[in-house]
């Protein structure tokens, strides 16, 4: 080898060396799942299917990012932390269990499956969150605008907006996971009631 290719070979290791010691490393992640500690039941079982569609949400709430609203209108997230899917899609999970647990509506399904049902339970995430509030508390917010929606018409029957608020003793991250499965708790047998009732309803005026 030539001094000239010597010194070629020579650059191009220190320069791929160097490029290699900016690079970041990665940040470890936690990855939580959302936790359930809703009861099952027995229940006498509705005629009528139901299929739940994931619901829409702001660009903020539609990832997996844990999201804290720290002080006014800043919305921010957790650092390591991340939920097992993004939210809209733990919340269609979350109701989806929830109706299994309840135990009335037994013909159920979700919106990826794409099976037709007579009602379909469809809405807006409006917020899934922890927010401080003014003297230092924090609470666990979860708004969902909820839309019931025959199936066949597409016509809907009812809304309703459903919001919880779980206070929350602790402010660490695994705290915090733990006030968002209380409020989905809270938040799921709410919508479930509201459902069974309103399909119920409706089933009566046909």
């Amino acid at each position: 080898m030539t001094p000239s290719l010597r010194l070629f070979a020579l650059a191009t290791t220190l320069s791929l060396a160097s490029a290699c010691s900016i690079l970041p490393q990665t940040e470890p992640v936690d990855i939580y799942r959302l936790p359930v500690n809703q009861a099952s039941h027995a229940a006498s079982p509705v005629e009528w299917s139901l299929r739940l569609n994931k619901p829409l949400a702001s660009e903020v709430l539609a990832g997996p990012r844990i999201a804290v609203i720290p002080q006014g209108n800043v919305i921010s997230s957790y650092k390591g932390a991340r939920w097992s899917d993004p939210a809209p899609l733990l919340l269609r999970n979350r109701l989806l269990d929830g109706f299994q647990r309840d135990g009335r509506v037994q013909r159920l399904s979700a919106d990826d499956s794409n099976l037709q049902a007579d009602y379909e339970l469809a809405g807006e995430l409006q917020a899934f969150q922890s927010e401080y509030l003014p003297g230092g508390a924090v609470d666990v917010v979860i708004r969902y605008d909820a839309r019931l929606v025959q199936g066949r018409s597409q016509r809907i029957l009812a809304s309703k907006r459903f919001e919880v608020r779980q206070p929350l003793a602790d402010t660490q991250v695994s705290a915090v996971v733990a006030g968002f499965g209380s409020a989905s708790d809270k938040l799921a047998e709410q919508v479930v009631n509201w459902t069974v009732s309103q399909s119920q309803l409706q089933a009566k005026n046909q």
